[in-house]
């Protein structure tokens, strides 16, 4: 409990934050969820909180460095030295990611239809960048003093300042961490956690002075490779979150809780398609939705208007959605073919159809979201133990759409598996295609 308490402070285990969803009265009373016209944009008062938490950020780690440098005058401590300008570099830290939030309060142009919010991933990038430099130039601090000992003077003075640059980047980096989490910036988070590991590196230098006045003089330099291995340590769950939306990389969980919040309109047959991806710390989303092929236009914009609503409820992060309707029994022109079916696995999420091609009816399997190098084969179990077997290749126009050379024998309503492979990953994925009623062989 201890050793998973420490971790979840250190940003390493935040399971118990995962996503959870409560049915019990969460979609009975009325919130606000940042989707109001006529009024200020949510995206510039969520902004406007990561510069006021940015400003503070910058004013406790230059107030906490000046106090330090006081004591590197009188002491000549090298290891508080170092300590000193890392503080001084992560009061820098806060120059891109200010700069990013004043571009994210930008309005969309015609050139920059999205707005600028992807300049707060190119901030995460810088961040990760100087927490990089910062476990380098610890490293390098702590070889040399294994190499070069040397003595320390103030003791006690050099002790209380790395106390004191510990308080300050605690303060920094809960500061950051509370706000980055309400805004859902993955970038201030990310720095956040950078402030927390620089205050254990303040407290290496409390651990060191205390082991040179007990006759240890090696004491320092070896706390200073362990704080290493912890900087090292963030580097690595900083830059997977931050290179993961810089490849438009989203939450599972968040992509599960689009298509249950669907659920909760009857008319949405189910969803076909969806798409999401984090624009600075604003989700947007692109989805198709299989609706009753009767409904009128007008019908089908209030269903999406409904639908949108639940989205809004379910995901409070979401800017965005573009949504469009589809009949349910439509697949491409084709409407007496069975209807599309959408699988999720590990390897691969997408629906798969028959449709009508300039070469005849092909089964598909169009890929929402695939591994690299994927490949597919469909089992069809026909009548008498037999098994008819497809291989699905990757469209040249579309590598995300994998196609079958051939068509499905007659009858199209049937069992079947889609194997997907992967390298040395293999999945599984059942399914059934069912022809509609009166539509049969």
């Amino acid at each position: 409990m201890m050793l998973r308490s420490i971790l979840a402070w250190l940003g390493f285990a935040e399971a118990s934050e995962s996503h959870s969803h409560d049915h019990r009265g969460g979609h009975d009373r009325e919130r606000d969820h940042g989707h109001t016209h006529g009024v200020l944009d949510p995206a510039i008062a969520t902004t406007a909180q990561g510069i006021w938490a940015i400003k503070w950020s910058f004013a406790v780690l230059a107030v906490t460095a000046v106090l330090q440098l006081v004591v590197v005058a009188a002491s000549s401590s090298v290891a508080l030295l170092a300590d000193t300008i890392h503080n001084v570099g992560d009061a820098l830290t806060a120059v891109p990611l200010w700069i990013a939030f004043l571009l994210a309060r930008r309005k969309p142009s015609a050139r920059f239809t999205y707005g600028y919010g992807r300049a707060e991933d190119l901030a995460g990038v810088t961040i990760v960048l100087i927490i990089l430099s910062s476990a380098l130039v610890a490293g390098y601090q702590a070889i040399d003093r294994l190499i070069h000992p040397k003595a320390i003077e103030f003791l006690g003075w050099v002790a209380l300042a790395g106390v004191v640059g510990f308080l300050g980047n605690e303060a920094v980096a809960v500061l950051r961490i509370r706000v980055g989490r309400r805004i859902n910036s993955a970038a201030l988070v990310a720095d956040g956690y950078h402030a927390r590991t620089d205050g254990l590196t303040s407290l290496a230098v409390v651990i060191g002075a205390g082991g040179v006045w007990l006759g240890y003089p090696l004491a320092d330099p070896l706390v200073g490779l362990l704080i290493t291995l912890a900087i090292l340590g963030i580097v690595w769950q900083s830059g997977k979150t931050v290179f993961a939306r810089m490849l438009d990389g989203v939450e599972p969980a968040i992509t599960d809780e689009i298509r249950h919040a669907a659920e909760h309109v009857p008319e949405v047959r189910r969803v076909l398609d969806v798409r999401a991806r984090w624009l600075g710390h604003r989700l947007s989303a692109e989805l198709d939705l299989a609706l009753e092929g009767n409904v009128t236009l007008t019908e089908a914009d209030a269903i999406a208007t409904r639908f949108e609503r639940e989205l809004f409820r379910h995901v409070p992060a979401l800017s965005a959605a573009r949504i469009r309707a589809r009949p349910s029994d439509a697949g491409d022109d084709h409407r007496h073919a069975p209807r599309p079916v959408a699988l999720r696995g590990e390897l691969a999420e997408g629906v798969i159809e028959i449709v009508d091609t300039p070469q005849g009816e092909r089964l598909t399997f169009a890929a929402t979201r695939a591994v690299e190098d994927l490949e597919a084969t469909v089992s069809i179990s026909r009548d008498a133990g037999r098994t008819e077997s497809l291989s699905l290749a990757a469209s040249r126009a579309e590598p995300a759409r994998f196609v079958s050379a051939t068509a499905p024998e007659e009858p199209h309503e049937f069992d079947a598996e889609i194997h997907l492979r992967a390298g040395a990953r293999t999945e599984v994925l059942p399914f059934r295609l069912v022809e509609p009623e009166g539509h049969r062989h």
